[in-house]
């Protein structure tokens, strides 16, 4: 009995070993197969694949098939590949199988057939939402868009409807924008929470920023979707934000109003909007913002941040006029003092005061008052850490301005203590190698500047890095440290609106060092002196011999930089100016005013087109 059972054993085993070993082969081939293919191969894949078909007719195994075979200019196998499949594959995918056909007609001049086989793949799509897709999808691989679209035509006949968003994206490639916008605000009326998305492929696709013809016909969509929905919030929102994106922030203004008051939304989006106004520069319109949150009384949770707001627009408003208008700023003052009686010294207005303190410092002669605030404010219980540094800061450069350097160095210490990795912190270490600078420290100074670039270059600040560069071109390759001084002396006077004693400093530094290095920066402070001053003439003499004389210097893109600023918001001499911003584009590309430079350089040369 138990040699019988050996030999049936042995012949069950027998078998069973050539099945493992047939399947072995059978993965030895797919892997070599895929190997051949995917490296570009399909002769030596095709020696495999025929047979492997024959036994695994999965898709994967028919697309290396099918391909290999294009590859080799293999007509007569590949259109009998097809053929095969389409007689053996079930009918929801016949429609796709014979797409291929069509493709593989198309890529051999067979034009005629191939629209048969497309039209046949239309004949027998199946009903249903993902049927059409992938029929579309098949079709757009082609670049056959018109067959796209006569595909989702042919859906929304027979009953499938809801393809505004894959219409919307097909209008697009076919160059139909204002189809294409159509179908979106269509979509946005059934599916409101593709509002992003659609934000999205609006600016991809129509190139929003440059192609004003787009810009016109979004606009006027937009303005008629929100005619004919009223109700729906969706397009207000997205009025908001196509106004915003134009930067016409009062228009933006309307609607988020209109907002705010149908979602009663408390004025958050409505703050949100003040913040890119006043970043923009538009301050009428962040002004507008914050007045009506600060309208809503002090219950609502954005009062005491609205309050700010407003007095802060309006100084930094103060701040850009040339020369300074005392008048305006002790008026300013004035309210200053009657909004911190009316609301009380808080924490809430700790931000307030700190505004405050920086007005009374640094324009209006009032330094141990603005001293004597900022200490007093900072002995206010659960004031919020954050904002106590940011005070701190302030206190810093008052310290500064006062001449109280070692004060001030040891208030920005604490701060970089307490705030480590944080912007506060970087802050903070910026201002004190500024420090170290202004007392004519500059390997110190250096040292803290280039911790700065180590830490990462989001949190370090355009000034960090000039502050840098003057060193490191002035400083490091010279034998003789008091020019470096006398110019860091004159640097702290501009700092403490000393300004006559500051062009006296210099004055000693170029009669005394002739055809110093510094001489380029020192034409640069002079024209920024002159502009502060509001004597324009003088800075665009001073700009112009920067650019003439120190072109390949690094102050080379601050004149130019400076004199396009000045012949485009103040002289409004659009066509100098954008003249001046295209020639710090081609010729100073890597410079950090480039990204500002080349967005008004197009709005310029937009404006002139239309």
């Amino acid at each position: 009995m138990r040699g019988i059972k050996r030999i049936l054993g042995s012949g069950f085993a027998l078998p069973l070993m050539l099945f493992f070993s047939q399947l072995t082969q059978a993965q030895t081939d797919i892997e070599l197969a895929e190997y051949y293919y995917n490296n570009g191969s399909y002769e030596q894949a095709l020696l495999y694949l025929g047979d492997i078909y024959k036994k695994n007719k999965t898709n994967k195994v028919y697309q290396m098939y099918y391909e290999s075979l294009l590859a080799m200019d293999d007509f007569s196998d590949a259109e009998k590949l097809v053929k095969g499949r389409l007689k053996r594959i079930h009918k929801n995918s016949k429609s796709t199988a014979y797409v291929d056909l069509g493709a593989l007609y198309v890529r051999f001049d067979m034009r005629e057939k191939a629209l048969d086989a497309f039209d046949d793949a239309l004949e027998i799509m199946q009903p249903g939402r993902g049927h059409a897709i992938r029929l579309a999808n098949a079709f757009i691989h082609l670049d056959e868009l018109d067959l796209a679209y006569k595909t989702y035509m042919k859906a929304i006949e027979v009953g499938t409807n809801d393809f505004h968003f894959e219409l919307a994206n097909l209008k697009g490639m076919m160059g139909d924008y204002s189809g294409m916008v159509e179908s979106f605000m269509a979509l946005l009326h059934t599916k409101p929470t593709y509002i992003t998305t659609i934000q999205t492929s609006l600016n991809r696709n129509l190139r929003l920023e440059t192609e004003r013809s787009n810009v016109r016909m979004v606009k006027g969509e937009l303005l008629k979707a929100a005619k004919k929905y009223p109700e729906e919030e969706v397009f207000t929102k997205m009025l908001v934000w196509f106004f915003t994106q134009e930067k016409d922030f009062s228009s933006a203004f309307i609607h988020a109003r209109s907002l705010d008051i149908r979602l009663n939304e408390n004025g958050a989006g409505i703050m949100d909007l003040g913040n890119t106004s006043a970043s923009n520069e538009d301050l009428e319109t962040a002004l507008e913002c914050y007045e009506y949150v600060a309208g809503m009384g002090v219950r609502n949770p954005y009062f005491y941040t609205a309050r700010i707001e407003i007095l802060r627009v309006r100084l930094e408003s103060l701040k850009k006029d040339m020369p300074l208008d005392i008048i305006a700023l002790s008026n300013l003052e004035k309210d200053y003092t009657a909004s911190l009686t009316d609301l009380g010294v808080k924490p809430e207005t700790a931000i307030m005061v700190k505004d405050h303190a920086h007005l009374l410092a640094f324009f209006l002669d009032r330094t141990e008052e603005a001293m004597d605030n900022l200490e007093a404010v900072l002995k206010l219980p659960a004031l919020n850490e954050r904002v106590a540094a940011a005070c701190k800061l302030e206190l810093g450069d008052v310290y500064v301005f006062a001449d109280l350097v070692w004060d001030a160095s040891l208030v920005f210490s604490q701060i970089v203590i307490d705030f480590k990795d944080d912007p506060l912190g970087h802050e903070a270490k910026y201002r004190n190698a500024r420090i170290s600078y202004y007392t004519g420290d500059f390997a110190w100074a250096q040292t803290q500047l280039d911790a700065l670039k180590a830490s990462t270059s989001k949190l370090i600040s355009n000034d960090a890095i000039d502050l840098s560069l003057l060193i490191t071109d002035n400083f490091n390759l010279d034998t003789i440290f008091e020019p470096m001084e006398i110019f860091a002396r004159a640097d702290l006077l501009i700092m403490q609106r000393r300004f006559d004693e500051a062009r006296i400093t210099l004055d000693t530094l170029v009669t005394n060092y002739p055809g110093h290095s510094l001489e380029d920066e020192i034409l640069v402070v002079l024209g920024d002196l002159a502009m502060q001053e509001g004597n324009i003439d003088e800075a665009i003499e001073y700009y112009y011999d920067v650019v003439d004389l120190h072109f390949d210097d690094i102050t080379g893109d601050d004149a130019l930089y400076n004199l396009a600023i000045i012949y485009d918001e103040i002289l409004k001499d659009y066509e100098k100016a954008e003249e001046l911003y295209s020639k710090l584009l081609f010729e100073f590309s890597g410079s950090l005013y480039t990204v500002e430079a080349r967005k008004r350089y197009r709005e310029l040369t937009g404006e002139l087109e239309e």
